[in-house]
């Protein structure tokens, strides 16, 4: 598992990242139609673009890292249960390590087309 600081540098990373990234508003991508915020849906003809997908999935991650803070910082001043962090700390921890999974599979595939020939 990581360690606080190595966890708190990601964390900035990707709100510097999500900052830059625009509008602030957030998108889902399901079974071909986005979804706003509110769960309004309509349809898209080319779907969601690599970085609207892309910037929510480190936005779910960012979430999940805010409430295992939240979580963490409660037990610290004795509101939360053990197991509530506990909980938390291992949503975060999947959700993080799912993320550096995608990364490098993108990775991974970005050198697989470097090598192709023309």
């Amino acid at each position: 598992m990581a360690s606080p600081t190595v966890a708190a540098n990601a964390y900035a990373n990707l709100a510097r990242v999500l900052d830059a990234g625009g509008s602030g508003r957030g998108n889902a991508y399901a079974n071909g139609r986005i979804l706003d915020v509110a769960g309004a849906g309509k349809t898209s003809d080319a779907g969601a673009s690599f970085s609207a997908v892309l910037k929510d999935a480190i936005g779910s991650v960012m979430e999940s890292g805010r409430k295992s803070d939240a979580q963490t910082m409660a037990m610290a001043n004795g509101k939360a249960n053990v197991m509530d962090v506990v909980t938390a700390v291992a949503d975060t921890d999947v959700a993080v390590s799912t993320l550096v999974s995608v990364r490098d599979k993108v990775i991974q595939a970005y050198e697989d087309i470097m090598k192709m020939t023309i």
